[in-house]
């Protein structure tokens, strides 16, 4: 997969979403339209800002499974497209897609057009919050104002990407210079803060090496938590009895507060996600 650094422009307009339908088999399908954002061909997927898609899951950025390798080449960011998909137990797997619009992209990866309300652009301001952090303490977005901010959000009991995720991120930190670490921060943010107490951060923390002393790990009241996440358009589905099914995302929030990158997935190496947070935090 190629690093997945997006670039697109606060989007504002909603799209429709179709009713379900019935697919080959008996198998249940169905139907949405969206904004491709990113296409995966390593990993047979392509990220998608979508509408809300009856009966299956609200408007969100999320990664779907694409097992046609002809059907993922006729794909493309800023695509806008309406597409057919079956969620058999954990995955979502497109079966058919059909282009509505090419769209215009100034650049490689920016999606231009209408998609969910919510998403975040790289040079827009980062949506502010206020969370509690692994000793209890109150941490906000803007009391970290000067500084250069990693932020991707996690969970304690994640058996999937999230270790991955913090693994990456404690090799960024330790890849840093004492006077890059001092103009940095590294911020995680628990999408299950029903489970994720303080208590269990800190551990999760320990377990994987993450120096606390420029990294806070938040959790915070479900209803405060879930407005962090629609508001960073960051994707999560949530069934009774199995783990959060979330998009990977990691943003770069420079000193005055604007998001400068915005990375998808686990592709990129620490080399490159700690270049660009130098480059974002500017010499010295």
């Amino acid at each position: 997969m190629t690093p997945g650094l997006l670039r697109w422009p606060l989007l504002t307009t909603t799209l429709l979403a179709l009713a379900l339908a019935c697919g080959v088999g008996g198998e249940k399908t169905y139907e949405g339209v969206g904004v491709v954002l990113e296409v995966q061909p390593d990993l047979k997927q392509i990220v998608i800002a979508h509408e809300d898609i009856p009966g299956l899951m609200p408007a969100m950025t999320m990664s779907f499974d694409v097992p046609d390798v002809a059907l993922l080449s006729t794909l493309a960011p800023s695509q806008k497209i309406r597409f057919r998909l079956a969620h058999p137990e954990r995955s979502y797997r497109i079966l058919s897609a059909e282009i509505l619009a090419e769209g215009e992209a100034g650049e490689a990866g920016q999606a231009s057009g209408p998609t969910f309300a919510g998403a975040v652009a790289e040079r827009d301001v980062a949506p502010l919050f206020r969370l509690t952090d692994q000793d209890g303490r109150s941490v906000a977005l803007e009391d970290l104002r000067g500084k250069t901010v990693m932020l991707d959000f996690i969970f304690t009991h994640c058996t999937g990407p999230c270790p991955v995720l913090t693994g990456l991120q404690v090799d960024v930190q330790r890849a840093l210079t004492p006077q890059q670490r001092a103009k940095t921060r590294f911020v995680s943010i628990s999408l299950d803060p029903e489970r994720d107490t303080p208590e269990l951060l800190r551990a999760y923390a320990m377990k994987r090496g993450a120096d606390l002393e420029s990294w806070s790990f938040l959790t915070g009241k479900p209803e405060d938590v879930e407005a962090v996440l629609k508001s960073y358009g960051v994707g999560v589905i949530r069934r009774a009895g199995e783990e959060p099914a979330h998009l990977v995302a990691t943003f770069v929030i420079d000193g005055q507060g604007r998001i400068a990158h915005r990375i998808v997935g686990l592709e990129q190496p620490a080399q490159e996600r700690a270049r660009l947070l130098v480059e974002t935090a500017g010499p010295g």
